[in-house]
């Protein structure tokens, strides 16, 4: 896969047939989930059959939502499927602090060597408050996130805008740790689309970049609010074009005033465009 991922598909680990459904679906990651999916007399099977699975490498990047760390499962988890070939990354649930994620590093080794790719959800209060320490825990961490059902529980946030200075804080901290923009957090509806798509683009106004889902359908809602319009690719062409002409800050006719921040914007838009 090239350019940017921008959707990221759950799937249940303990339903092989939603798992390969997944595979197929066009989500840029598929993320096999064996944490809040699955029933807890399902663990120990959903952990065999998704290790099955990864024998082999597997037509998209594959992450694995392991339990965490603290409670019964998760230790089993990652013996069953940091080794495996098809596995593309592991997500940490509940991290709250730098240990956590350095306890896992220590733990796992990939099928390639060394540790597979860690991304770590902040889904508490004391996570979001220690969010670029952890960012920047391992240089195995390739990626934080917000897991907002459980932080919007811990908070006693009821209204949506509640979590928008949550939101701000990981991106923030992920932009100083050197690491890619967060993605947004799963939309509950799975019907909403419009929903989705107002949701989806106050994320992408707050610095994310993609989102995951939970259902197919969702995936072409993610797509069309985090690609560049038609128009924002007309500007940034205008943009760079004017910069090729006359080095430092000018105004183009419309007097729109560009400058170095403004042309590396513009080089980015380019590039999501060509986003497969």
């Amino acid at each position: 896969m090239t350019g940017f991922p921008l959707t990221w598909l759950y799937a249940p680990g303990d339903r092989p047939s939603v798992v390969a459904k997944a595979l197929t679906s066009g989500a840029d990651v598929v993320v096999i989930d064996l944490e809040d999916a699955v029933a807890p007399d399902r663990k120990a099977y959903a952990r065999s059959a998704t290790a099955e699975l990864l024998r082999d490498r597997q037509p998209v990047p594959v992450h694995v939502r392991v339990n965490a760390l603290s409670g019964p499962w998760g230790r089993a988890d990652l013996a069953a499927v940091a080794p495996a070939r098809g596995l593309s990354g592991l997500r940490l649930p509940k991290v709250s602090s730098p240990s956590d994620v350095v306890r896992v590093a220590r733990r796992v080794v990939s099928a390639r060597g060394g540790v597979p790719p860690l991304h770590a959800l902040l889904e508490t209060a004391l996570g979001i408050e220690r969010a670029h320490a952890v960012a920047t825990a391992h240089p195995s961490l390739r990626g934080i996130a917000i897991g907002e059902a459980d932080l919007r529980a811990d908070l006693g946030v009821r209204d949506d805008s509640g979590l928008d200075w949550s939101r701000s804080r990981v991106v923030v901290a992920a932009r100083a740790a050197g690491l890619p923009p967060p993605t947004q957090s799963v939309h509950p509806d799975t019907r909403d689309l419009d929903g989705l798509l107002a949701s989806c683009l106050r994320g992408r106004a707050l610095g994310f970049l993609g989102r995951a889902a939970i259902h197919p359908r969702q995936l072409p809602t993610i797509r069309r609010a985090y690609l560049p319009t038609a128009e924002e690719i007309e500007q940034a062409e205008t943009v760079l074009k004017a910069a090729a002409v006359t080095q430092g800050a000018q105004a183009l006719p419309d007097g729109t005033f560009i400058d170095t921040a403004v042309v590396a914007a513009a080089h980015r838009t380019l590039t999501l465009s060509r986003t497969p």
